[in-house]
């Protein structure tokens, strides 16, 4: 991905450093689904809901979309007037296999809480 130095074993290091991190906050591990939500609803900014089935997936398409955008995939065009942000997509995202995508996601994962613990910390 974006840092050419880190080998496989570095990657998965560091996933299996976030998950222990987010299973000690949460008390269970989170999947990937879980994840997009809670990026989601952090970006949201609304605090922690209730939503609907359809503002789950809406919320999880606003993960997807922000964690991208870390990459210039994607990119902020405004919020609405509820609040929900909107992206534009910049450039088509690269997959060319399902492994391919999940671990780009991943990384792009580890991207975002890197940098939330540096806005936090």
């Amino acid at each position: 991905m974006l840092h050419p130095e880190e080998t496989e074993a570095q990657f998965e290091q560091r996933w299996w450093e976030l998950m222990n991190d987010l299973r000690q906050r949460f008390g269970k591990k989170p999947d990937l689904n879980a994840l997009l939500l809670l990026i989601g609803v952090q970006e949201l900014g609304q605090g922690a809901g209730p939503f609907t089935k359809e503002q789950k997936q809406d919320l999880m398409h606003i993960a997807t979309c922000r964690l991208f955008s870390i990459s210039g995939y994607y990119e902020l065009e405004r919020v609405d007037e509820d609040g929900w942000p909107h992206f534009r997509l910049v450039k088509p995202v690269p997959f060319s296999t399902l492994k391919e995508q999940e671990r780009m996601l991943k990384w792009h994962m580890l991207e975002y809480f890197q940098e939330m613990d540096r806005l936090n910390g």
